[in-house]
C-alpha cells in the first residue's frame, strides 16, 4: 500500500474531471478512488477487482461497474476483464513526472515495479507510452488485442524479424538492451497518429535519425504528441486535411520546437503575429502546394 498519492484540487474544474462528470457521478467517484486506491501505484497500471471497487467506493456492484466503464469511454483509464487489472493513461505521468533524466534512479523503481505487475493486455501499452521518458528498457508482451496480425514475410530481414517476435512471446520478459530510438519513436508516432498500417521506410528513418542529432528520443516523442494536441494539424481546418506526418513535424528545429511547446500547452500567439494554425497552414501550403484534395491524410494510412 502506497503512503500518499498526488491528487490536484483541479481535478475537479480541469478537462479529465469534467469529462469524468459527463459521464455521470459514478464515474467521478471512480475515477477519484482509481488515482487514490489503496492498491494502486504510481505506474497507474495495477491489479483491481471490481468487487472491490463497489466495497471502497460504496457504490455497490451496478454503481461500480457503470462508473468504470463512464471512466473508460471518457478516456480515462481501461480495464482488462479477463485479468482485473485497470490502466490510468496519464497516472505515471503525473504521480511520477513527465519525463525523468536516465540516470535518474527512479527509472529503475519504475521498470522494477513494471516487471513485477501481472500479466494483462495493457503491457505492451504501459511500454509504449512510456518507455521514451522513463529510460525503459525491458518490454513485456502477453498479446494485446489491438496487436495486428503478422502479414507472410518475403524477404530474409523479414523472415528473422518473425523469429525474433516469436521468441519474444515465448519469453514475456524481452531484454532490450539495444533499443533502437528510431524504430520506438516511429511506434510512438503510429500509435499516437493511430496510424498501424504506416511503413518505417528509408525516408522516415532519415528523417527521425536526423532530428537524433540534435533532440533526444523524448523530445521527439514530446513533439509527436504536441502535434496531437495541435487541433489544426489534426484535420479541425478549412481542407479538413490532416498534418500530421513526420515529414511535417520533423521537417526542422522550428517545427520540432514549436510541437514540443504545444505538448507543454505553452504556445501564444503575440499581437499583431499569425496564430499556430495560421503558420501550420503557411507551412502546408508551402510544402504540399494548393492540389492537395480536401479530406487526405498526409503521410498516414488510414486504420
Amino acid at each position: 500500500m502506497r503512503d500518499y498519492a498526488k491528487v490536484s484540487p483541479k481535478f475537479w474544474i480541469g478537462k479529465t474531471g469534467k469529462a469524468l462528470r459527463k459521464q455521470g457521478m459514478e464515474s467521478l467517484v471512480v475515477g477519484m478512488y482509481l488515482m487514490s486506491a489503496p492498491t494502486s501505484n504510481m505506474l497507474g497500471l495495477y491489479y483491481l477487482s471490481i468487487v472491490t471497487v463497489a466495497h471502497e467506493t460504496g457504490l455497490g456492484m451496478e454503481g461500480a461497474s457503470k462508473g468504470l466503464q463512464g471512466a473508460i469511454e471518457a478516456g480515462f483509464c481501461a480495464y482488462d476483464h479477463e485479468a482485473e487489472v485497470v490502466w490510468v493513461y496519464e497516472m505515471a505521468a503525473y504521480q511520477i513526472a513527465d519525463q525523468l533524466k536516465p540516470d535518474d534512479k527512479r527509472c529503475i523503481g519504475i521498470q522494477n515495479d513494471y516487471n513485477d505487475l501481472p500479466e494483462s493486455e495493457h503491457l505492451r501499452g504501459f511500454y509504449e507510452k512510456y518507455a521514451p521518458f522513463f529510460h525503459m528498457k525491458n518490454m513485456r508482451d502477453f498479446g494485446s488485442p489491438s496487436e495486428a496480425p503478422c502479414k507472410p514475410l518475403r524477404s530474409q530481414e523479414q523472415e528473422q524479424e518473425q523469429e525474433q517476435e516469436q521468441e519474444q512471446k515465448k519469453n514475456p520478459l524481452v531484454e532490450q538492451t539495444q533499443l533502437d530510438p528510431v524504430k520506438t519513436i516511429f511506434a510512438f508516432w503510429q500509435k499516437v497518429m493511430d496510424s498501424p498500417k504506416s511503413a518505417l521506410d528509408g525516408k522516415r528513418k532519415r528523417l527521425i535519425a536526423k532530428a537524433l542529432k540534435n533532440y533526444s528520443p523524448a523530445d521527439i516523442c514530446r513533439a509527436i504528441r504536441g502535434c496531437a494536441k495541435t487541433p489544426h494539424n489534426m484535420g479541425q481546418n478549412d481542407r479538413n486535411t490532416k498534418f500530421n506526418g513526420l515529414d511535417l513535424i520533423l521537417r526542422d528545429a522550428d517545427h520540432i520546437d514549436r510541437f514540443i511547446r504545444n505538448d507543454a500547452g505553452q504556445a501564444r500567439a503575440s499581437a499583431g503575429s499569425e496564430t499556430i494554425e495560421q503558420t501550420n497552414e503557411r507551412v502546408m501550403r508551402e510544402l504540399l502546394g494548393t492540389a492537395t484534395p480536401a479530406g487526405d491524410i498526409i503521410d498516414m494510412v488510414p486504420a
